[in-house]
């Protein structure tokens, strides 16, 4: 039998509002009394599997060891798999709809993925809608148990996972065409586009680049932190997780700019573009 694991990290779209995070801790608590719940978030968009994705992938590398509960499900109650998915340190389980796939792929790969048939070790369901309450939560409290994978369903070849809806970036005669990938809160825009990227194609800390979204196209300067754009200036600065975000100091770019997850933007170093 695998050691017992002391955390598992739980993200949703449940939000908070009503009773359905509590009640898959209850589970989860129930099961597995030894663990500590740590709350990834559980504001992602209803049913936004891209955003859910976005998000583990954000937080997974500073998670601690143990399971990773993670549910944003549009698919419940269809044919749909859950799987549970063996990490080098740890396990992954969720619907297979993408939102396990990069994060996955950033903590190594897959070693064993399992989709979650046994009977045994879910709960007695009145209704096929709650799986993160009845078969995801009770899984991720086996495992954190040291109950072997492979007694929670059959094995399945984990090149059959659905893939992730994370965009990369496309370099096109000296420009990069890349999307807002997440919005924070304070209305910092992350794009998918790398400080590498942008350096190869002759941009360059302290200077200019240009942005183009919808029918516009805006100035911004390459800065280094939020207190180094000027009063209602447009900035890019290299984030917390290693990206280019366009921001402004103390306000919102997003509503500057009108952007929101999705959106295109082209980034134009100096001497590019037409």
């Amino acid at each position: 039998m695998p050691d017992p694991l002391p955390v598992v990290s739980f993200l949703s779209d449940y939000g908070l509002d009503d009773e359905f995070v509590g009640v898959c801790k209850a589970v989860l608590l129930s099961l597995a009394p030894h663990v500590s719940v740590v709350d990834i978030t559980h504001n992602v968009p209803p049913h936004d599997v891209r955003a859910g994705a976005l998000a583990l992938v954000r937080a997974v590398q500073y998670l601690p060891s143990g399971v990773v509960l993670a549910v944003v499900d549009p698919g419940v109650g269809t044919d749909r798999r859950m799987v549970a998915v063996e990490v080098d340190d740890g396990y992954l389980v969720g619907p297979d709809n993408g939102l396990l796939a990069a994060a996955t792929a950033i903590l190594g790969g897959a070693r064993r993925v399992v989709a979650l048939t046994s009977e045994e070790h879910r709960l007695p369901a009145p209704g096929p809608t709650f799986a993160g309450r009845d078969v995801m939560a009770p899984a991720a409290a086996y495992l954190a148990n040291g109950v072997p994978i492979t007694d929670l369903g059959d094995e399945v070849d984990p090149a059959g996972l659905v893939p992730g809806m994370v965009s990369l970036p496309r370099e096109e005669d000296g420009v990069l065409h890349g999307e807002v990938w997440w919005v924070d809160r304070f209305g910092n825009c992350q794009l998918n586009v790398a400080p590498d990227e942008v350096r190869a194609l002759g941009g360059a800390p302290g200077g200019p680049l240009e942005l183009r979204f919808r029918d516009e196209a805006r100035m911004a300067r390459w800065v280094d932190t939020y207190a180094d754009a000027r009063a209602s200036e447009l900035v890019v600065l290299v984030d917390s997780y290693g990206l280019l975000s366009i921001a402004l100091d103390r306000a919102s770019a997003a509503e500057a700019c009108h952007l929101k997850a999705g959106s295109a933007v082209v980034v134009v170093p100096p001497g590019h573009g037409n």
